[in-house]
């Protein structure tokens, strides 16, 4: 009598819990919720939920807005990540925009424009001393690397900034050009062509979190693998709309 109570006493608790999983809606086949509770099963069951959410929230509409909790698909992709690494792409659009499209050209400007040496790649500035001699004239003093002064020449006339440098000796003169209409639309234009680049990287980076999420197509259900695919292409085109906003506020400082 007393053996049979003692195996009667948990039976309340297990039933209390599979009261719970059957109205949270797990698999009922599941053992785990009733020893330590089945993570993935929990995961699967939300994110269904979610779907079911944003399918009923977008009837009628062209599309519905998606929000996965990245702590549910944590095993399968860093959302968070993903994130950052698009932040990234915008943040080095902005910097594009702040340091080499200007109206009014000033030697800060010349600073990071990439040479190209036989020992390598160098910022401007390391290889040269810039400074401006007049509103309408800078000077690039190469006395440090003369070996470099013709590859410096190139760079600075092939940075899309409308300059035509002068050497004279391991001294390079970069005359200011005038601000034309004609040179703020190169300016624009330049613009234009740094967005559809970053446009581009952002590609890679949403391809990129796709082909990770693709690898569990055998292990989690398809409503997920849609789930975040929906998810990543949403982060791109926010990230793509920000870009396109950058962009026209720029040409529009470019072109007055």
């Amino acid at each position: 009598m007393a053996l049979a109570l003692r195996c009667l006493r948990p039976l309340p608790s297990l039933l209390l819990r599979s009261s719970f999983a059957m109205a949270q809606g797990l698999p009922r086949g599941c053992p785990a919720p009733l020893l330590e509770g089945c993570r993935q099963c929990v995961q699967q069951m939300l994110l269904s939920r979610q779907l079911a959410t944003k399918k009923a929230k977008g009837k009628g509409q062209s599309q519905a807005k998606v929000n996965i909790s990245a702590a549910l698909v944590e095993d399968i992709i860093n959302l968070e990540e993903t994130s950052e690494d698009m932040q990234a792409v915008i943040e080095a659009l902005k910097e594009d925009f702040s340091r080499n499209l200007n109206v009014r050209t000033s030697p800060g400007a010349l600073d990071h424009i990439t040479v190209v040496t036989k020992d390598g790649k160098f910022p401007l500035n390391q290889l040269g001393q810039i400074s401006q001699k007049s509103p309408q004239l800078m000077i690039v003093n190469m006395t440090n690397f003369p070996e470099s002064t013709a590859a410096a020449v190139k760079a600075i006339r092939e940075s899309g900034m409308n300059l035509n440098p002068e050497v004279d000796g391991t001294v390079i003169r970069v005359p200011v050009p005038k601000v034309t209409r004609e040179h703020r639309e190169s300016l624009a234009k330049l613009a234009k062509q740094s967005t559809n680049k970053s446009k581009e990287a952002l590609r890679k980076v949403r391809s990129k979190s796709i082909t990770q999420v693709k690898k569990f197509k055998n292990k989690v259900s398809e409503d997920t693998i849609r789930l975040l695919e929906k998810q990543i292409q949403q982060m791109a085109d926010e990230a793509a709309t920000e870009m396109d906003k950058l962009l026209a506020a720029k040409t529009k400082e470019l072109l007055g």
